[in-house]
């Protein structure tokens, strides 16, 4: 079925190309492999310079830069890290690292790669130059040190608003033109396909064995650079690569998009949008996110990595959380290069998993089976939700039961009149402790992985049609802490002066405030401290309202026993005023310390708060 669904696709691009268009008759590419044609990334010699040698850690690191190529008669060159590890023999599988926007060419993930056996390079695409350290030069690079310059052409984040845009303009190829090779998307994948060339080089790489790996931006051009270059033999995209970004997404309450396409879309669409690179995709892909993620839509992630063609794709998900991974999410990556870089143990099968709008009692269900025969299970996770923004839905937490068939777990609604959707994390546990300690953050050995089920998704109308019956009630009672912080997310967790605890089940109808009524927050907290309680309306929500941020700072006294803050929607300021309704908030955040500078942060006392009670009164 995905091979009819290409040609088709295929096809059907190809006779829009051929109709009468502005575009077309004007000489422009009108396709991805149109726009890549008279790209050739082993053509030019890379001209190499090693910037400085060391060893450390049991490898080899160089901070090297190599030739792009020449774009308006000037030369632009990338800054790059290599390592490998001392002492390697024959020939090793290579991964190329692309860093995330305002981040740099990373020691940090090249140390990782070649702890594990791999020659590593990150590139350092957003040096422009001409900004200032540190976010524009490789880590560890020195002052002094040849940055990336790309020229006359600029597209790094000095330049933003090119990425969504092809029109012509005074740091583009074409000054004089709309052009698809406008974008900064082109000249950075064109970058990074000639690290791959770079990487290709090495005597110490086997260059039948590369893979790609990305976060944020570096997501976006980890799809990007498998979609045009069948070097790539593994791909790792995180928070980032999804398609349909110029497109409206329907909400209730109104539409939203993540670029506005400056120029004409249709090209855009055909030659620089990710769902017409990922059906070009030749190698197997993982997916590593967030489920709340602003820049890779979840529904998109899927949506888009469906149109790979006859190849192995996997996802993993972070729940509740935007833009940040975890460890058993994060360890996915290296696992998936170990597999189809050097031959190690495959991962597990994506779990299987059915939605049924109408099971045992008339409620919808999911229905999960893990891939129990490659790695044990510990854990299955499901979560529905029926908000259609994907940025600020609250995945509700289902109970999970095993039977003879695998996981189940009832989805209770209080209503049919909005959509569902659904999805499963399966928890593995690996044969051995892994380590990612070369990565800040990463101290603790990981246990378990992460694997995500493919998304369910159900309209309205289909819930109606199923008539499916309503056992869930809306309740006044936010948590009681029973299942720990589940339906919630913790930042900075450890560190009591910065920790902060979050939840959108406030936006969920079952558990919005009523109006009229207090936030009432029961803890235990041995010593004096202040705490933030924070109130965030229309995350992400524009088409609904503006986005504000309410505080209500408190100091609570130490003590051994329980006590509980009451608060009113008057409790709660920001320079606008004070909120008037609970009804557009979308995140309760309970914080250490919120939206201080950092000089007036007063240190934490004792342990953090024991949570025991979040209500409405």
């Amino acid at each position: 079925m995905r091979i009819i669904i290409l040609v088709f696709s295929l096809l059907a691009s190809a006779a829009f190309s051929n109709a009468k268009n502005p575009s077309a008759e004007a000489g422009l590419p009108q396709s991805v492999i149109d726009l890549w044609a008279d790209l050739d990334p082993r053509k030019d010699p890379l001209e190499v310079e090693v910037i400085r040698e060391w060893k450390e850690d049991g490898g080899v690191f160089r901070h090297v830069r190599y030739f792009i190529g020449t774009f308006k008669g000037r030369s632009a060159r990338m800054a790059a890290v290599y390592g490998f590890p001392e002492g390697a023999r024959g020939k090793l599988p290579a991964v190329m690292h692309i860093h995330g926007g305002g981040q740099r060419g990373s020691v940090s993930e090249v140390k990782l790669l070649a702890a594990r056996g791999y020659a590593a390079l990150s590139v350092n695409w957003g040096g422009s130059g001409t900004g200032k350290p540190p976010f524009n030069t490789c880590e560890k690079a020195e002052p002094g040190d040849p940055n990336t310059d790309w020229g006359a052409v600029d597209p790094s984040q000095l330049n933003a608003e090119r990425y969504s845009s092809i029109l012509p303009g005074p740091k583009q190829l074409f000054e004089d033109r709309e052009h698809p090779k406008n974008n900064n998307w082109y000249l950075l994948t064109l970058g990074c396909r000639r690290g791959l060339t770079f990487l290709e080089q090495q005597p110490e790489v086997d260059g039948a064995r590369l893979g790609v790996h990305g976060y944020s931006m570096g997501g976006n051009l980890t799809m990007y650079v498998a979609g045009t270059d069948r070097r790539v033999k593994a791909a790792v995209p995180a928070v980032g690569g999804a398609g349909w970004r110029w497109q409206d997404h329907e909400f209730i309450g109104g539409r939203a998009r993540e670029d506005h396409v400056q120029g004409d879309v249709d090209l855009f669409r055909r030659t620089l949008s990710f769902e017409s690179y990922a059906p070009l995709i030749q190698c197997p892909v993982l997916h590593r996110s967030a489920t709340n993620d602003f820049h890779g839509w979840m529904d998109d992630v899927y949506r888009t990595n469906a149109l790979i063609p006859n190849q192995p794709t996997r996802y993993s998900w972070v729940p509740h959380m935007n833009h940040r991974l975890t460890p058993e999410v994060a360890i996915t990556m290296p696992l998936w290069f170990d597999h189809h870089l050097k031959g190690g143990p495959a991962l597990p099968d994506t779990p299987q998993s059915e939605l049924h709008l109408r099971s045992n009692g008339d409620v919808p269900m999911l229905r999960v089976r893990p891939d129990a025969k490659t790695l044990p299970v510990a854990r299955v996770e499901v979560y529905y939700s029926i908000d259609p923004d994907p940025r600020a839905r609250f995945w509700r937490s289902a109970e999970v039961h095993r039977d003879a068939e695998g996981f189940i777990a009832q989805l209770p609604l209080h209503n049919l009149d909005t959509p569902l959707f659904a999805f499963a994390n399966v928890y593995h546990t690996l044969p051995k402790p892994e380590s990612m300690a070369q990565l800040p953050g990463y101290s603790k050995p990981v246990t378990e992985l992460c694997l995500s089920s493919l998304f369910h998704s159900h309209s309205a109308d289909e819930i109606k049609q199923a008539n499916s019956k309503l056992t869930a009630k809306p309740s006044t009672l936010i948590d009681d802490f029973t299942h720990g912080i589940r339906d919630w997310y913790m930042l900075n967790a450890g560190n009591a002066t910065h920790q902060q605890l979050w939840t959108r089940k406030v936006t969920d109808p079952r558990w919005r405030g009523p109006e009229g009524s207090k936030l009432a927050i029961t803890l235990k907290l041995p010593q004096t401290n202040r705490l933030s309680i924070v109130l965030q309306q229309n995350e992400w929500r524009s088409y609904r309202g503006p986005r504000r941020t309410f505080v209500c700072q408190r100091e609570i006294p130490g003590s051994d026993a329980p006590q509980t803050l009451t608060l009113a929607l008057s409790d709660f300021t920001s320079a606008e005023g004070s909120p008037t309704s609970w009804s557009e908030t979308d995140q309760l955040g309970l914080c250490a310390s919120h939206g201080l500078p950092a000089n007036e942060v007063p240190l934490w006392k004792g342990p953090a708060p024991d949570y025991l009670r979040v209500a409405w009164e």
